[in-house]
């Protein structure tokens, strides 16, 4: 049996479907959580960090929600092990590099949950990036991944803005759906978008602070003009994504 074979046999099994299903219900969750640290940041009550390893912490602060970090970690792993299969066995070579770039995002989401839970934070992350701004070739290169976020981050929103998100999945999931999947899709993208341009300002000025994620990026955000409302629009768009993630969970292609 080919490795292909072998590959599409899996995607084939229950539990693998059934996972995924479970790991779009967890993307769900955890764009909710988001939303809500976006909120408390926009109103300055907020002291954990914008992004995602924040959010779930905010959901590990209490014993259920531990609970529920467990699940949401199953579900990240049998969706990033469903998108594997998908990349090996199925499509074009696009569809195959996409499929395998998110089993990547899905596979880092399961490992930030479980430092979530054994309670190890991600210290120093900044200094990897500190050392590629050192050098001439590393800046070009952390310019050229700010760039690729600037394009996913148009990528989202022109996917929801044209709606091509309903390709996903087996059947039109209602209007409700569609149009929190609109607004989650060009939401997202937009504070993709803006974290891609603090990469590539970071990368111009070699200064690794502007490169630090998600949280620099709503918090940077935060300071301009109409901070405040700018960060609960882009909260809206993560709730939004989290409501399109549950129904993906019911009537994505798996």
């Amino acid at each position: 049996m080919t490795v292909r074979g072998a590959a599409d046999r899996a995607g084939d099994h229950p539990v693998i479907e059934k996972g995924a299903r479970l790991g779009y219900a967890a993307s769900g969750v955890l764009h909710l959580l988001l939303a809500w640290v976006t909120v408390r940041l926009a109103f300055g009550s907020g002291g954990e960090e914008a992004d995602q390893q924040g959010a779930l912490s905010q959901l590990g602060s209490e014993g259920a929600g531990r609970v529920l970090l467990v699940v949401l970690l199953i579900g990240f792993v049998l969706l990033a092990l469903w998108q594997a299969v998908d990349a090996i066995a199925h499509g074009s070579a696009g569809e195959r590099v996409k499929a395998a770039a998110k089993a990547v995002v899905y596979a880092v989401l399961a490992v930030t949950t479980i430092q979530v839970l054994s309670g190890s934070g991600s210290s120093g992350g900044s200094q990897p990036t500190a050392g590629l701004l050192g050098s001439g070739i590393g800046r070009v290169l952390v310019g050229l991944v700010g760039l690729g976020i600037v394009a996913v981050g148009g990528y989202h929103v022109v996917k929801g803005w044209k709606r091509k998100f309903l390709a996903d999945l087996r059947q039109h999931p209602g209007r409700a759906v569609e149009r929190a999947g609109q607004v989650g899709y060009i939401g997202k993208g937009i504070a993709l978008a803006v974290l891609g341009v603090l990469v590539v300002t970071a990368a111009v000025t070699a200064d690794p602070e502007r490169a630090e994620g998600m949280d620099v990026a709503l918090r940077t955000l935060a300071e301009l003009p109409f901070g405040a409302v700018l960060l609960c629009l882009i909260a809206l768009g993560f709730a939004a994504y989290g409501v399109y993630a549950f129904g993906r969970a019911r009537y994505a292609k798996v």
